[in-house]
């Protein structure tokens, strides 16, 4: 005879000991694992795969031997008709990967399956003025919280679980052209954000919010002049002006729409303890307008993330006259140089020169082009500052409704826009996705007006060769020497990712997912994903096997803003998927 009643300690003992295991598994992201992220291949939870930017994995379970067996596992479709560009990078944990979609919309899927399991979707007001389409490049991770930022200029924190919201915080003033695009970052408790806006005339600025509830924590503006806070007991406290003081480096009030904005996000060093963002353009881009220097446009940052002190900056282009900006990654690294470790820092600029940075002081340790033709600058000085070539400048327009055109390489588009390069710490490259391409481009008058356009300017981007524009090249940060080079019709306008297997994944607009050999640049696979590609690749091990997943969604600035390079892409498919692909367990063993 059965006695139910007596076995019910037993049972509760093991309905509590599964709780308790499944609450560990499904635990959420906390700051150890958000810094020991590039150590863990069975997650990835930071805008990088790894504070640092690098974009490298450990795994190589998949390798140059055997990714010719790679394979879908599973698509997943965002649905609905907003198919317009799909820049994200995924991220995984817990068996649960989440990313954004177009027009600020989130989504939650089972990484095994691709199973929906939630949809959050931002209710946009009509007048937002994002300058290069609807896109979102992605969510940070932290607690039991996905958070993001809208084309509204909002940052706002969702329930993993639910997709619910648990928080919603106002950044910025979207009718005055502010958005956010980047996937923000959280570091030691603190969630990092920057803003969009250049185009419009706003005043960049990077600030961290408290994650847990989205209180302001401190705030620091990238246009020289305007005054930093610290947040203690919701009371500003006055934390210094940006550049000690208003005027230096702008003529008049121009520096009270200076624009500078850091739109692309940021990484953070754990050896510096530094933050490293970069800034946009100076507004207007009529340079003829604001002579000077006009900082901290387009320049690299290192802020205190404790309370958003700016350490150290290192401009690109100065006095910029054609939208080059200064936001593309700044990617942490170290290297041997004479008996010694070099903290170093490398950023492939638009303006055509790589760039290789001391991390801990912002100095210029070395620099070179990285593209064939660079026509604004014969060079870079001993401090890496451009040596102007001063006919490439645009002219002032004078009486004139528009100054004299002239024709500039790169375009303004720049030689590397947003998409991120990759850190192999085996070969010691960097995998950079790069573009040929320039501009005949020429200078307007232009005032002021909150919310309109601030440019001054007008522009036509060119292609510079017949059979290719973007170039996926493996460049030495310590000799400046390309190793090897691919070239692809369209331009590249999507992410890289490297790993320990000596591989490089990277997309194409024309829809092509593919792996390279990172040693010597062979192309080892391809799929066709349907639409362009212009996500940023992540890899991570489940169950012992290795996946891959990308965005696939064509859009982006080059379609809205291309000039005669869009003409080479306007049959090129709008879409929304994700794909994912694995190497089966069976097919590892007889590699």
């Amino acid at each position: 005879m059965t006695h139910p009643a007596r076995r019910q300690p037993f049972v509760l003992s093991l309905l509590l000991s599964a709780m308790l295991l499944s609450g560990q598994a499904m635990a959420g992201v906390s700051d150890q694992d958000i810094l020991q992220d590039p150590k863990n291949p069975e997650q990835v939870v930071t805008n990088g795969l790894g504070v640092q930017g690098q974009r490298y994995s450990p795994l190589d379970i998949l390798n140059v031997d055997n990714v010719k067996e790679l394979r879908p596992a599973w698509a997943f479709s965002f649905g609905g008709e907003k198919q317009r560009g799909q820049q994200a990078q995924p991220m995984v944990k817990d068996g649960v990967m989440y990313m954004t979609g177009s027009y600020s919309r989130v989504f939650a899927v089972d990484a095994r399956t691709g199973k929906k399991l939630w949809q959050y979707d931002a209710r946009l007001p009509d007048d937002i003025r994002p300058c290069c389409d609807v896109i979102n490049r992605g969510v940070a991770l932290y607690g039991d919280l996905v958070i993001f930022g809208t084309l509204d200029a909002k940052l706002v924190a969702l329930n993993k679980d639910t997709g619910k919201v648990v928080w919603s915080k106002k950044v910025a003033d979207h009718k005055e052209g502010y958005s956010i695009s980047a996937a923000p970052l959280v570091i030691n408790g603190k969630l990092i954000t920057g803003v969009a806006g250049g185009e419009f005339g706003v005043v960049g600025k990077i600030e961290a919010y408290d994650p847990k509830n989205g209180d302001l924590l401190w705030t620091r503006p990238t246009v020289e002049g305007h005054m930093g806070y610290v947040y203690k007991d919701g009371k500003a406290v006055e934390n210094g002006i940006s550049g000690g003081e208003a005027g230096k480096t702008w003529p008049g009030d121009l520096w009270k729409t200076g624009g500078a904005a850091p739109w692309l996000g940021g990484y953070y060093d754990p050896e510096t303890n530094l933050l490293l963002f970069g800034t946009g353009n100076p507004a207007p881009w009529n340079s003829h307008l604001r002579p000077g220097d006009n900082l901290y446009s387009s320049s690299r940052l290192a802020l205190n993330p404790d309370d958003g002190t700016i350490k150290w900056h290192f401009q690109s282009t100065p006095h910029d006259g054609w939208d080059y900006d200064g936001v593309n990654e700044l990617v942490s690294f170290n290297y041997s140089e004479g008996g010694k470790e070099i903290k170093a820092a490398a950023t492939a600029d638009r303006n055509g020169f790589f760039y290789v940075l001391d991390r801990t002081n912002g100095k210029f340790i070395r620099g070179f082009p990285f593209v064939d033709k660079i026509t604004w600058a014969t060079g870079l000085d001993k401090n890496g500052r451009p040596i102007y070539n001063e006919a490439s400048r645009p002219g002032a327009p004078g009486s004139e409704a528009k100054g004299s055109s002239v024709f500039v390489a790169p375009a303004f588009l720049g030689a590397k826009n947003w998409m991120p390069m990759a850190y192999n710490r085996d070969t010691g490259l960097f995998y950079v996705p790069s573009n040929e391409w320039g501009m005949d481009i020429w200078n307007e008058g232009i005032a002021y007006k909150k919310g309109a356009a601030f440019l001054g300017a007008g522009f036509t981007i060119k292609p510079l060769n017949e059979d290719y524009i973007g170039v996926l090249r493996a460049i030495d940060p310590k000799t400046g020497k390309e190793v090897w080079r691919h070239k692809n019709y369209a331009p590249l306008w999507g992410g890289v990712l490297t790993t320990k297997g000596n591989l490089v994944f990277t997309g194409t607009p024309e829809g092509f997912l593919q792996a390279f050999n990172a040693k010597t640049g062979e192309k080892v696979w391809e799929f066709q994903t349907g639409s362009g590609v212009l996500g940023s690749p992540v890899t991570w091990e489940m169950d012992g096997e290795q996946y891959v997943s990308v965005l696939s969604g064509w859009g982006g600035a080059v379609p809205l803003w291309g000039g005669e390079v869009a003409k080479r892409v306007k049959d090129f498919n709008q879409g929304g998927m994700l794909w994912t692909f694995k190497l089966p367990k069976d097919l590892v063993a007889k590699h």
